[in-house]
């Protein structure tokens, strides 16, 4: 890890290195330290690479080939799990509940992950994006009760999912489908899922290999978004939307 190239704190808005220099082992390990500053993250994901790192460890940056995407029109859910969301009483909203997602993910235990790798510098750090905008999540509440949710960045067309939940069983894919719903109306194409597994492959996630990823990335953040609050945009969605057998095209209908 010494042979990496080392940020400075004092420069966060420093350019990375190529993420064509990325190590082959650990794959897409690219560079050491520097700060979660918003001007270092920002640059960051417009770049296609992310801060990955575990408690005790210093800031890692990361850009792995081949990158897990979703396609917003893509993402799949099973007859059997549409089926039992005509009767859910789940409730769909964004950006009411940022801290508890983010909390909710950190102490969420993942079987052959890295141990809890969203350490409270990382929490701090997408809260204060989430304040200026530019981080958001996707809550499922069951009342007043917060069963799954997902949380990422958002930089002009393109979102950077960074991790989901689920209190309840089927909540992160309710979180994860709704997201990818939502974005797609608006004309957002992609879902950086960063590392591949076999859940989010069960759910319609694609491998690109980086070349392809990166370019994607530069055109889609280079496109006019919204920065703020994602709230009263999203309002408060039924769950029960989401079992319908095929997304259909068009914009989400307005509630009876």
């Amino acid at each position: 890890m010494s042979t990496l190239p080392a940020l400075l704190p004092s420069e966060p808005d420093a350019p990375f290195p190529p993420v064509e220099d990325a190590l082959r082992q650990p794959d897409g390990l690219l560079a050491v330290g520097g700060d979660l500053t918003p001007t270092r993250l920002l640059n960051a994901y417009r770049h296609g690479i992310f801060p990955w790192y575990s408690q005790g460890q210093p800031i890692l940056w990361w850009s792995p080939d081949p990158r897990t995407v979703f396609a917003t029109d893509a993402v799949r859910l099973s007859f059997r799990f549409r089926r039992s969301l005509r009767r859910s009483h789940w409730d769909v909203r964004a950006d009411t509940a940022f801290a508890q997602v983010i909390r909710a993910c950190a102490d969420t235990s993942r079987p052959g992950q890295r141990g809890t790798w969203i350490t409270p510098e990382m929490r701090a750090a997408y809260e204060r994006m989430h304040a200026l905008g530019h981080a958001h999540s996707i809550e499922v509440f069951d009342g007043d009760r917060l069963v799954g949710g997902i949380y990422g960045m958002a930089i002009g067309r393109m979102f950077f999912g960074e991790s989901m939940f689920s209190a309840e069983s089927g909540g992160s894919k309710v979180a994860l489908a709704a997201l990818a719903w939502h974005l797609r109306d608006w004309g957002w194409p992609l879902i950086d899922a960063q590392v591949e597994n076999d859940h989010l492959l069960s759910l319609g996630a694609q491998c690109w290999p980086r070349p392809r990823f990166v370019a994607a990335v530069a055109e889609l953040t280079q496109m006019p978004g919204t920065v703020g609050t994602w709230s009263e945009r999203v309002g408060h969605w039924p769950a029960s939307r989401l079992a319908a057998p095929a997304r259909p095209s068009g914009p989400v209908p307005a509630d009876p």
